[in-house]
């Protein structure tokens, strides 16, 4: 990677599924997706189990690519709110890694990422998963949905940094 760029790790948060992306923002020039990848945590450990797996992933993660910055999803409210105190925990375990680690933290919505990404704040996953494969190159095929939330999460972050130097 060269110097004069910026290394985003996107997430995506989740418990059970978190997108992962990192994403290096040259000085000039586009956006490429280093690395995507959905980390899954088995249903048949512990609550406690499954953080401190989230936390070995993002740690070595950030070990691995270096990145300087984290861009994360911020907790979307839903009706089970099980889910979203389960998210929540998720959330502060990769927050947490990433403060050990140095790296800034920037915090988007849902309604911020898909303005950011498709220009309408309603977008659908559909319309935000094709202009994500529109934006930039992605390194599989195969992404599912939680790396195309990741990359969409760190692509929101470039654009902001973007519009900050302008």
């Amino acid at each position: 990677m060269r110097s004069a760029s910026t290394i985003i790790l996107g997430i995506d948060p989740g418990y059970d599924r978190v997108g992962i992306a990192i994403i290096e923002k040259p000085d000039k020039g586009k956006e490429v997706v280093v690395h995507s990848t959905c980390f899954q945590t088995s249903s048949k450990d512990t609550i406690y189990d499954r953080l401190h797996s989230i936390g070995l992933e993002i740690k070595a993660t950030i070990a691995k690519y270096s990145p300087t910055t984290l861009s994360i999803e911020t907790l979307f409210i839903t009706k089970n709110q099980k889910t979203a105190m389960r998210v929540s925990e998720a959330r502060g375990i990769i927050i947490y890694e990433a403060l050990n680690s140095g790296l800034s933290i920037s915090e988007y919505s849902p309604m911020q990422v898909k303005m950011s990404i498709t220009g309408d704040g309603t977008s659908d996953k559909s319309r935000i998963q094709k202009m994500v494969r529109l934006l930039v190159s992605l390194p599989k095929k195969d992404a599912i949905d939680d790396e195309y939330d990741a990359i969409a999460v760190g692509l929101t972050h470039s654009a902001m940094m973007r519009s900050l130097r302008n």
